[in-house]
């Protein structure tokens, strides 16, 4: 499915805390147009970020995405959203504190506001918080861009973006928040032992002996924990080590590259972005003109017949269930 043929585009307004830290969550994936840093929610025109500041003005700061709900739909949206957020302080994100940096969901029609009403009765539901959801679902109002000094700021200010979201306690209240032992408990009960090993811990299962290294039939390759498209049959070929291998993801954006130094040497692994699921190992000897070679442990994915082939916007989740 292409850009010209997924539909109308359509806009979510998020606000979390500093706008510095809720782009790159959202950046960069299949079916987002742009992401944009802003204001909202106030009662001034052209409000400024010194203003804003002052919490007199009534904004958020927020962002915008501009996206294809065909390809990458709310429902997704809202999941990477709940995860970057307390959603029971009503006083601000860490250590940002006042309105301006007030958490809320800025619904552009009413599928939007009945979506964003479930997902937080949903989270509500799960337990996962012990105190209440405060996080407000308002109407989308005006919104204003920020100065261009913090649009994608985690780019043009890497090194600093790096210390603030880890510095102001984001970072370390997220890892708490959703690594839970509830959370590893309920993956055992969901995964097989090796899953479990190949996707949390990072092992590999044993060569010639899994599910998919022979499979070739059209279908697609979904993240196990998530159910997150990653790989295209169209895509695999016959690299004789005895584990699916790829020439490329359905799209660069579901899979993240890390640095893995066990054993004493340098590897590139795999894992997919939006659920953290260790996938395999990048290497360079692959029959494209970029040599790229996704090599993917079978526990690691469920494979779809084409037959049976959920559309590629298929990026739901059951993160609350």
């Amino acid at each position: 499915m292409t850009a010209d043929t997924a539909g109308p585009m359509a806009l979510a307004t998020f606000a979390g805390g500093c706008f510095w830290c809720m782009v790159k969550p959202f950046d960069e994936l299949p079916g987002i147009i742009s992401v944009t840093s802003g204001y909202t929610g106030g009662h001034t025109d052209r409000p400024t970020y010194e203003s804003v500041g002052t919490e007199t003005t009534g904004h958020a700061e927020a962002v915008q995405i501009a996206f294809l709900p065909q390809i990458f739909p709310y429902e997704r949206l809202l999941d990477i959203y709940w995860q970057q957020i307390d959603p029971t302080d009503s006083g601000g994100q860490f250590n940002d504190r006042g309105s301006s940096y007030r958490t809320a969901i800025f619904y552009h029609d009413e599928r939007q506001r009945e979506l964003a009403l479930a997902s937080k009765q949903a989270l509500a539901a799960s337990g996962r918080f012990k105190s209440r959801i405060v996080t407000e679902i308002v109407p989308a109002g005006p919104f204003f861009p920020a100065e261009d000094e913090h649009q994608h700021y985690y780019k043009t200010h890497v090194r600093h973006y790096k210390l603030y979201a880890e510095g102001s306690g984001r970072e370390d209240y997220l890892r708490r928040a959703w690594r839970t032992k509830r959370d590893e408990t309920s993956l055992r009960r969901r995964l097989t032992p090796l899953q479990y090993e190949v996707t949390q811990k990072g092992a590999t299962e044993p060569a010639f002996d899994n599910a998919y290294w022979n499979v070739f039939e059209p279908g697609i390759y979904v993240d196990i924990v998530t159910g997150d498209p990653l790989f295209g049959s169209e895509d695999k070929f016959d690299s004789g080590t005895g584990w699916p291998s790829f020439t490329k993801p359905l799209h660069e954006g579901l899979v993240r590259r890390e640095a893995d130094y066990r054993g004493g040497a340098v590897r590139t692994a795999l894992a997919s972005r939006l659920g953290g699921t260790r996938l395999g190992y990048l290497r360079y000897d692959g029959p494209g003109p970029d040599k790229l070679h996704y090599l993917v442990n079978s526990a690691a994915l469920r494979f779809v017949p084409a037959e049976g082939e959920p559309q590629e916007a298929n990026l739901k989740s059951d993160q609350f269930k």
